[in-house]
């Protein structure tokens, strides 16, 4: 049997055509007032087009001050929606759903956006030159966080998307508040593992009230930051507890922070499991432990490259659905094959420049100057420079910055 090709009904009601979900990847092509372009329209209809039963977007923000990239979309103006429609019904031709991943970067947002941004506490990040140094978050800053991802979700659904994502995960501020390692607070946001979940369990229940409970909410949750004194996998298994009693639909596991990329660089730097090793995804060990407390949906992404390998993680129920990211840029054309099981693999060498510091910018800046290719109609460029390639994200993000502040 193929169980890529099978559906899978949500806990709100949605029907998943099949078990391949495009993963969230930045697309960092928002026009000068943030908004949507043809670009992003036809990306995703390239991606529609493939079969696949599920696209998440990648990061759109709920704060113009706190982007992941200056390219990033805000979802902040309902005036927008003329354009936010017009990418959702090129996203969804194919009769698939499309779910924007809604955030706030917190002390990840580059310092071309903001050099002082806002967090849970004021702990730098120490990544390149790229990040300043945060302020700690009032509680009139948390509470218009809060009603910041309630309108977004709000415009998601107005404009057509057909759920919603909360990025928990990768170093966001949701994740920073999780995480000890970044939340030192000692109000009812910080300390013990209740109150550093309190504002992620907030924002899903007041996204619900906005939606309403046919309306699909996913979570994005690493299993732990791979960090000494973070988010650890303890931790991570009782905030699953916790968004299982929520009523979210589905669960996307991941994990790593921008201090540790695990959730994007090849498997040689991942856990050093042997089961890790062995098998082709990177986090089905901690998917056993989900599935041990929690019934709701689980979307696993990282490492999945042959088709074998996915429908026997299927048939063995391990995971519910399949993510991927990269081959969908780099084998496109191949997507809607591999769903058949007419395709076995899909190959992603990984890009290297021979210097450790710079491995995972080169493999950022090569994926991310793809996407645009696609979106761009320029197609792949597969020899591409990798040292090139890693400075391609700073040099980018600073003239997106710049065309913003001239607007």
């Amino acid at each position: 049997m193929n169980h890529l090709q099978s559906s899978i009904t949500l806990p709100c009601g949605a029907i998943i055509k099949n078990r391949l979900a495009k993963a969230p990847m930045t697309e960092r092509m928002s026009d000068s007032a943030y908004e949507p372009t043809p670009e992003h329209e036809h990306l995703y209809a390239l991606w529609s087009q493939t079969g696949a039963g599920l696209l998440i977007t990648g990061n759109v923000m709920i704060d113009r001050n706190h982007m992941e990239s200056a390219g990033n979309v805000f979802f902040g103006d309902e005036a927008m929606m003329p354009k936010l429609k017009k990418w959702t019904a090129a996203g969804t031709v194919n009769g698939n759903h499309l779910w924007a991943q809604i955030s706030h970067s917190g002390r990840q947002t580059n310092r071309f956006v903001n050099p002082h941004p806002k967090a849970p506490s004021a702990v730098k990040l120490n990544k390149l030159f790229l990040f300043g140094t945060p302020k700690a978050m009032t509680e009139q800053d948390i509470q218009q966080v809060i009603s910041g991802f309630r309108l977004a979700a709000k415009i998601a659904k107005a404009s057509g998307f057909t759920g919603i994502q909360i990025h928990a995960a990768h170093g966001y501020l949701l994740s920073q508040f999780l995480s000890p390692r970044t939340n030192h607070r000692t109000d009812q946001w910080g300390g013990s593992l209740e109150n550093r979940s309190r504002l992620l369990l907030q924002i899903v229940n007041e996204c619900r009230e906005e939606v309403g409970k046919s309306f699909p909410i996913s979570v994005k949750l690493n299993s732990s930051d791979f960090q000494r004194g973070g988010f650890t996998e303890s931790d991570s298994l009782e905030v699953v507890k916790k968004l299982s009693d929520a009523g979210i639909d589905l669960i996307e596991i991941s994990g790593g922070t921008y201090e540790r990329v695990t959730f994007f660089l090849g498997k040689e730097e991942k856990t050093k499991k042997e089961s890790t090793q062995k098998r082709e995804a990177y986090f089905l060990d901690f998917a056993k432990q989900v599935r041990q407390i929690s019934q709701v949906p689980l979307m696993i992404t990282g490492g999945f490259r042959s088709f074998d390998f996915c429908n026997e993680v299927l048939a063995n129920g391990e995971c519910d659905l399949i993510g991927m990211g990269r081959p969908f840029i780099t084998h496109i054309d191949s997507i809607s094959s591999f769903l058949k099981g007419d395709f076995s693999y899909l190959d992603n060498p990984p890009i290297r420049t021979g210097f450790k510091a710079f491995e995972d910018a080169a493999e950022a800046g090569f994926y991310a100057r793809q996407l645009i290719n696609l979106a761009e109609c320029k197609g792949l460029q597969k020899n591409l420079n990798p040292v090139a390639c890693s400075m391609f994200i700073v040099t980018h993000e600073f003239k997106k910055a710049k065309q913003k502040k001239n607007r």
